[in-house]
């Protein structure tokens, strides 16, 4: 167990130099299992190209020894489906239409801000007219803290 801590702490000590090299680059989840399995999942502002994935790769193999250790490596970034799991995720996806599931509800619109404490969705809604009959569409929003999200997905349009 101690190995495997080890382990993941060289990799975390690399990843920071690599973020720090690239800051529009940064970690979603770093984990190692007892068989020396390490899996990185990175997030970009700009999103993650093939080309990121190959040098975070090699910045953590290169710079492991396989001689002390034998282990291996999986670098990748969240699926186009995975929820988002973090605020700086959030600023790249401005624009796009979000499922929000907090506690009270769920909640689909359009995420139109992003701020230190949350974000704001807005969406339109058919209601009754105020007077008279017929239905007329309403402009709604609604701030979210970030501690009241339990799960945010992208919803993918086909």
């Amino acid at each position: 167990m101690l190995l495997v801590f080890m382990l993941k702490e060289e990799v975390k000590a690399r990843l920071d130099q690599i973020f720090l090299d690239n800051p529009s680059l940064f970690l979603i989840e770093c984990t190692v299992s007892p068989s020396n399995q390490i899996r990185v999942v990175i997030d970009g502002d700009e999103g993650v190209t093939l080309e990121d994935c190959m040098t975070v790769s090699r910045a953590i193999e290169h710079n492991l020894d396989r001689e002390t250790v034998d282990f291996s490596l999986e670098v990748t970034s969240p699926g186009a489906t995975e929820p988002l799991s973090m605020p700086r995720q959030y600023n790249k996806n401005i624009g796009r239409k979000l499922e929000v599931k907090t506690s009270e509800a769920t909640i689909t619109g359009t995420l139109v801000s992003i701020s230190a404490e949350g974000i704001r969705l807005e969406w339109k809604s058919r209601e009754p007219k105020p007077i008279g009959k017929g239905k007329t569409t309403v402009l709604k929003s609604e701030e979210i803290p970030f501690p009241s999200i339990v799960k945010a997905n992208v919803v993918l349009k086909f």
